[in-house]
């Protein structure tokens, strides 16, 4: 039998100083700086940051269970596009690139690689499934 369930996720945005804002978690407290200027990550990257990072997250769980990647890097790249001045991306990709050693046990990590970023892509990656999906979004103002 099939279990569907709904957790509440928050993240709090406060402005830090001109064009520099602050992301809180709601559920751990952890927090990082983005927004326009040197040394900080635009929205966009952080989009697709979550992107690739939900995903290693999963190969690296469960390939670590085996082996020890002597390189794990994931890439994400996407075209943003302006539609008549309304912003967008499209065609987000990943790359993975992770090597093992060469051990039984760096071998057969390796092979589940592929499998892995599969079950990522089309089950476990939260981040991934709603970009392609769709979530609705809302906006609202504080009283």
């Amino acid at each position: 039998m099939s279990e569907n369930t709904r957790d509440l996720r928050e993240v709090k945005v406060e402005r830090v100083e001109s064009k520099k804002y602050r992301a809180t978690s709601g559920e751990t407290g952890a927090s990082l700086e983005f927004g326009q200027g040197e040394g900080l990550l635009t929205p966009v990257e952080l989009l697709l940051a979550a992107i690739a990072g939900c995903s290693a997250i999963d190969v690296d769980v469960a390939t670590t269970r085996r082996s020890e990647p002597e390189k794990f890097e994931v890439a994400a790249s996407g075209y943003k596009l302006s539609e008549e001045g309304a912003g967008r991306m499209e065609d987000i990709k990943m790359s993975f690139d992770l090597k093992f050693p060469d051990t039984d046990e760096g071998r057969k990590a390796a092979s589940m690689v592929e499998r892995i970023v599969k079950l990522s892509h089309d089950k476990y990656c939260t981040v991934s499934r709603t970009v392609e999906l769709g979530a609705k979004v809302t906006s609202e103002i504080a009283d």
